[in-house]
């Protein structure tokens, strides 16, 4: 399948900016399942510092914003060749050990909400993939789909004790389960062709676990489905703030306020 994508993303600030810098990880790579025909990232406001790839084999750029400046635009947009591997990734590549893939962050830290779950799982299961099939259907059913309930700083174990969150909340729930499990797992940013529309509101997230023999498997908790030709992955990290799409920092007291368009398509 051959996926279109447009992804703007604007900032406006209500005084000059004089000094901002954002970690920019919106470069798909040609990989198990896609193949990047184009892409091109264009700015508007501010200038590519450079790039590099992190830890976990993610393309970063980093953006500075021009010294008085009042908007920032970051606008991907490309062509990316997928096709069916039943979510499978692979082999493991990259400098980072599998065994730091069992690491929890603040955002992933199992507490009571997630060893209750773990537990009552158990383990009658065939094989790894159909307790992991298992895992992300009972998060689907446990924790509703529900947007405006949580933000970036919710943790796994409060959005699995309030029963709500979105797909970034189901990713740190499966990945933390997983990792209680002994299991190396991973958090996925990316994108997703829907089939209903293809305007979006903003990117998709799922998470990955390793499975001995097989290696990195996609499950997608939000659509309670493993990752097929409509997905497009950007980049992965223990959680969230290792996959964000944009993050950073500026100095100075001015309000921020930023508009996201996004188009995936056939």
């Amino acid at each position: 399948m051959l996926l279109k994508i447009s992804h703007l993303t604007r900032y406006h600030y209500d005084e000059p900016v004089h000094y901002s810098l954002q970690q920019v990880r919106l470069t798909p790579k040609s990989r198990a399942g896609q193949s990047v025909v184009r892409w091109e990232t264009t700015i508007e406001g501010g200038v590519k510092e450079l790039e590099f790839e992190d830890q976990n084999n993610n393309h970063v750029m980093l953006v500075s914003v021009k010294d008085g400046q009042t908007e920032l635009s970051i606008h991907c947009a490309g062509e990316v060749e997928t096709t069916v591997t039943n979510g499978i990734v692979g082999e493991h590549g990259g400098c980072a050990p599998l065994w730091y893939f069992r690491k929890p962050t603040p955002l992933t830290q199992p507490g009571a909400h997630l060893r209750k779950l773990v537990k009552a799982l158990g383990d009658a299961f065939d094989g790894d993939i159909e307790r992991m099939h298992a895992l992300s259907g009972v998060i689907s059913k446990t924790v509703a789909y529900e947007a405006g309930r949580t933000h970036s700083e919710t943790t796994a174990e409060d959005a699995l004790g309030s029963g709500h969150g979105v797909c970034q909340d189901h990713a740190h729930i499966f990945i933390a389960a997983a990792r209680l499990m002994g299991y190396p797992a991973r958090y996925v940013s990316g994108y997703l062709m829907m089939d209903d529309r293809i305007e979006q509101d903003a990117s998709h997230a799922w998470a990955e676990v390793y499975i001995p023999g097989v290696g990195w498997i996609g499950f997608d908790v939000s659509n309670n489905i493993s990752p097929d030709e409509r997905y497009v992955r950007i980049a992965t990290g223990l959680d969230y703030k290792d996959a964000a799409p944009i993050s950073g920092m500026r100095f100075g007291d001015s309000a921020e306020s930023m508009i996201v368009s996004l188009q995936v398509q056939q």
